[in-house]
């Protein structure tokens, strides 16, 4: 399962829903304007994907569900460097993208909520399998504007310490305060959350790295395991 936001290759601001979920049997990638290679389709797990809707809803989260689906980088290249040397991805994925793009924007109280829910869900699924869950985006970042360049290490080495101390700590920002600390594209750090939330209860971390590269995002790396 990836935890990622949508850049324009999917959805459009005219269409923009707050939570989206695939049910597709495959997902295609597409060229997105960027040069980026475009990579063979991903297999999907309806069963999972079916299963996660009808548990969401069931817990008063309004799901867009989508039959036909295409995925962009932000769920593409995480899964290349999970799996660098197969030509295809060797697992079933479901996409779960979150709204960063068009405001209103969910807050991270209702992010963390809708990864608490997707965790028991999860454990509520009757087959033997693993979920690995992988929550994708930048941390702090802006790419255009007055403040174009933005990075807040200080705040993004706080973020990742409290996801496994207190991840609650989090949820008492609104959206504009995320996006005073973090720059505008810094919200997508929601996507750790909702990761975070799904991992129900205590965790242990496995590995972390943060590396602030040439470039006008923050990069950041967690391996977390439920106690």
């Amino acid at each position: 399962m990836v935890v990622y936001n949508d850049h324009g290759l999917n959805f459009f601001p005219d269409k923009m829903p707050t939570f989206a979920i695939g049910a597709a049997p495959e997902y295609q990638n597409a060229d997105e304007g960027w040069g980026i290679p475009t990579l063979p389709p991903y297999v999907g797990d309806q069963d999972l994907s079916w299963h996660l809707i009808e548990s969401l809803v069931a817990e008063k989260f309004d799901i867009t569900s989508c039959q036909e689906m295409l995925v962009d980088h932000a769920f593409t290249l995480p899964l290349v460097l999970l799996w660098p040397d197969q030509d295809r991805c060797p697992v079933r994925t479901v996409p779960v993208c979150i709204n960063t793009v068009q405001f209103p924007l969910p807050s991270p109280a209702r992010c963390y909520k809708l990864g608490q829910a997707i965790g028991k869900a999860i454990e509520s699924w009757d087959e033997d399998v693993r979920v690995v869950i992988v929550g994708t985006g930048g941390l702090s970042h802006q790419l255009d504007g007055q403040r174009a360049g933005f990075i807040n290490k200080d705040f993004d080495l706080m973020f990742m310490d409290m996801l496994i101390r207190d991840p609650l700590w989090v949820t008492r920002y609104s959206i504009t305060d995320l996006v005073e600390l973090t720059g505008t594209q810094g919200v997508e750090l929601l996507m750790w959350l909702v990761t975070r939330g799904a991992l129900l209860g205590e965790v242990t971390k496995i590995h972390s790295n943060y590396h602030i590269p040439i470039s006008n995002t923050a990069s950041g790396l967690m391996v977390m395991e439920g106690v």
